[in-house]
């Protein structure tokens, strides 16, 4: 049985205002898939993935998300849409754990506390539950912002170079999660540089650019990274 396309962009021209940023984006991810998008610095990778989370409309082209246009203030759309992009947001004042615990219950995660400290377990970073954010590390700060997209529902996750300031070990066990998230059939749309991670999770590529956006094959994708492109 074939499952509806849980993201499709059609000619997307994306960008800012009426900048075009880069060559029109074509691609279909279905539940189960990954696909990673890769390009040189500037070449309009998190400017795709902020199109596909509604955060920037298209210049042009169509985007849809579970099946609708995409808009972020649509509540299926916020419920099954998880996005981890590169910016530090916390709720102020709260602790590690009190700040997955309110984004787990705000999500309607039963058990929240209970799952929580299981993800926190995962991402290396029990031992700061009782820390405010503001007093880990950088890498700490990333583990917790990736937590965060790990401890609600979602129908698709979208990261943003997941693997900045993650050590080598962690960026292992990133990769195994992502596997695990396709296994149990969500789609996961992910921006990256990091050519282990690509071969790791097995995921084919948009490569965007200037004079052309394309699907690449998962071995193809990671030797590109590897030659930088």
């Amino acid at each position: 049985m074939t499952h509806p396309a849980v993201v499709t962009a059609t000619s997307l021209v994306v960008g800012y205002g009426d900048v075009q940023v880069c060559a029109p984006v074509d691609l279909s991810l279905r539940p189960g898939q990954s696909l990673a998008v890769i390009g040189s610095n500037g070449s309009g990778k998190s400017t795709v993935l902020r199109t596909v989370l509604g955060l920037l409309a298209p210049v042009s082209g169509r985007v849809e998300v579970l099946g609708r246009a995409v808009d972020e203030r649509d509540r299926r759309f916020r419920a099954g849409v998880a996005g981890v992009l590169d910016a530090d947001a916390y709720f102020p004042g709260l602790t590690t754990r009190e700040h997955l615990v309110l984004t787990a219950r705000g999500f309607g995660v039963p058990e929240a506390g209970r799952v929580v400290d299981e993800v926190l377990e995962v991402f290396g970073i029990s031992h700061q539950s009782d820390t405010v954010p503001e007093a880990l590390s950088s890498g700490q700060r990333r583990r917790l912002l990736l937590a965060a997209g790990f401890v609600r529902p979602r129908e698709l996750l979208v990261l943003d170079e997941p693997e900045q300031r993650l050590d080598v070990r962690m960026r292992r066990d990133l990769a195994g999660l992502l596997r695990e998230e396709t296994a149990r059939g969500g789609a996961v749309l992910y921006a990256t540089h990091d050519e282990t991670l690509l071969r790791e999770t097995g995921s084919p590529a948009l490569l965007v650019g200037d004079d052309v956006s394309r699907l690449v094959a998962p071995g193809e994708a990671a030797d590109l990274l590897a030659a930088g492109l």
